[in-house]
């Protein structure tokens, strides 16, 4: 039996339909742009900082998360943090007992961007440009300069994405948060402010931890983030890696560690420490690779070499990814 569809009759409820799903299609391409954790096409992601970025352990945990997490996607998480630089160019008098005085990234930076050529930068400075004193105009000032400074370097460098961190929590041995971190404090609230006034990006980091510090304090008085004030364990770098997380628009804000966030694999604890062994060798020689004037460093492997181990490593991450 054949049967007549009156098509023109239906003709415009065709179009509307038609309509609706591409509209849909969009939203939907759309939405998962959005969701992406980086700009289309990124490969290498750098991590400026000081002591806190370089001993890194906050990097491999944002690293491993993704590994597992976005397994398709291959990312090059670089870390050239350099334990007591400031981006202010300040320095104490007699800084390391008079040894050396504080690195200042202005005489690195264009080293770091001319080899590392980032798509994305993440930039986590301000510990140690207050340098430990009570709240001071001018170095304040120096502290925006510098922020302001790398910012317009980071622009030339044709970077995709620039993320600032706010400082970790400083807690000081007899004033907790109402010692030096009151100074961070400021020079959070400026970081923050440049969100609205310029439309930078910037992950709270610092109100993060000294909220978690705060709050575990309540039942646990000799709770403590860092053994001294300053430099945060394993549990405190998490606490930076999922602030991270968080502004990246991942859910994690209930995951308490990272071994919890790596459990979506069941080999996660594996790739972690792979990840981790990789980072160890990465940083000292990208730092070799690209110079430094601070003494006292590890020596650090070539850096084809330790590409070559890079490789290796990433190697033996993929193939347990497909088990």
């Amino acid at each position: 039996m054949k049967i007549n569809i009156p098509v023109k009759k239906y003709l415009p409820y065709y179009r509307r339909i038609n309509f609706l799903l591409l509209a849909l299609f969009i939203f939907n391409a759309a939405y998962a742009t959005s969701k992406a954790p980086f700009p289309k096409k990124t490969k290498r992601i750098l991590f400026l900082g000081n002591s806190i970025t370089y001993a890194g352990k906050y990097i491999t945990d944002i690293e491993a998360y993704f590994i597992t997490h976005y397994q398709k996607q291959q990312f090059e998480f670089i870390n050239l943090g350099l334990p007591s630089e400031t981006v202010s160019g300040l320095s104490e008098l007699n800084h390391a007992d008079g040894k050396f005085p504080r690195p200042d990234l202005h005489e690195r930076l264009a080293r770091i961007l001319a080899q590392v050529k980032p798509d994305v930068v993440f930039a986590c400075y301000g510990m140690n440009d207050g340098i430990y004193l009570p709240f001071d105009a001018k170095r304040f000032q120096a502290f925006r300069n510098g922020i302001k400074w790398l910012h317009s370097e980071l622009e030339k460098s044709n970077a995709k994405k620039i993320i600032y961190l706010t400082p970790p929590v400083h807690d000081d041995k007899e004033l907790g948060t109402k010692g030096y971190n009151l100074v961070l404090d400021k020079y959070s609230e400026w970081l923050l402010s440049q969100k609205d006034s310029l439309q930078w990006e910037v992950a709270d980091v610092h109100t993060a931890t000294t909220q978690y510090l705060e709050r575990a304090r309540l039942t646990q008085t000799d709770f403590k983030l860092a053994n001294d004030g300053v430099h945060p364990d394993d549990l405190g770098h998490w606490l930076i890696a999922r602030a991270v997380l968080e502004y990246l628009g991942e859910n994690v804000n209930a995951v308490p560690d990272v071994q919890a966030a790596l459990q979506v694999h069941p080999q996660g604890k594996e790739i972690y420490n792979l990840v981790s062994q990789r980072q160890a060798i990465m940083k000292d020689a990208w730092l070799k690779a690209t110079g430094f004037k601070r003494p006292g460093m590890a020596p650090g492997l070539p850096l084809t070499e330790a590409q070559q181990k890079y490789a290796q490593i990433e190697k033996q991450i993929r193939a347990i990814l497909k088990r």
